[in-house]
């Protein structure tokens, strides 16, 4: 097959360092499934076992997952359960932003290889604006601002507003996206975990896509689409913009 009609992937885990749990749903699935990459929560309870797992993983490629807050949807509206700065605020976002890769350098020891944010919120104007322009500075994509890196993120067992989507975090429903990839370089975005031990509006899910993500079954799919497994550390090899 010719290599512009070959088909890539990246499989990238938020939220690393949130909790052990997540960890080892982390590294279980890097270990025995088809995780490659992962992006770091540097204020998470387990960060620092994050950050060594990745200094130990030459194959393995760990971005900065931005933390500015988290919200969840009640009555009809979103609602925050924390804030760590106003995200119509440059000034306050940019200090944040700035503080959170201090603190990743410290802890993985280099720049991350990629950036995206919990619960997108660089889809904000202020947010966006600080975040591209590191993008920029570093090299490293930005999810969803890099013309060369399709994002998927339909492998998510909820809805928007929080409802339950079951069908999706089974070897069918991943399987169903795998073949539906386009040519180029695609970004699927996972949240595995075990143990349920984070407060957070996605929790039991977790464990449901590590079983998934390691189903040997997965790995066949990928053999038989001609896809192959890439990570944000692999880029150049590619020559992505």
């Amino acid at each position: 097959m010719k290599k512009a009609m070959m088909r890539y992937l990246i499989v990238n885990a938020d939220d690393f360092g949130l909790s052990h749990g997540v960890n080892r749903g982390v590294t279980q699935a890097h270990a025995a499934g088809i995780l490659t990459s992962a992006s770091l929560m540097v204020y998470g309870s387990a960060a620092s076992e994050a950050a060594a797992y990745s200094r130990r993983q030459r194959n393995f490629s760990t971005g900065l997952h931005v933390d500015l807050g988290e919200w969840i949807y009640q009555k009809g509206d979103w609602q925050p359960i924390y804030q760590k700065a106003a995200l119509d605020d440059p000034k306050a976002v940019g200090k944040e932003v700035s503080r959170q890769m201090t603190m990743f350098r410290r802890l993985v020891g280099k720049n991350p290889t990629h950036l995206d944010s919990h619960q997108h919120v660089h889809r904000h104007a202020a947010v966006l604006n600080v975040l591209v322009r590191l993008s920029r500075r570093l090299g490293v994509p930005l999810r969803h601002h890099n013309p060369s890196i399709h994002y998927c993120g339909a492998f998510y067992g909820q809805t928007g507003e929080g409802a339950p989507r079951r069908h999706v975090l089974s070897r069918l429903g991943l399987r169903k996206i795998l073949k539906g990839l386009p040519i180029g370089l695609s970004e699927l975005c996972c949240h595995p975990g075990l143990d349920n031990d984070v407060k957070s509006v996605y929790r039991t899910e977790r464990t449901k896509e590590v079983q998934v993500l390691c189903d040997p079954r997965i790995r066949e799919t990928l053999i038989a689409e001609a896809i192959e497994l890439r990570s944000f550390a692999d880029l150049d090899g590619l020559r992505i913009a």
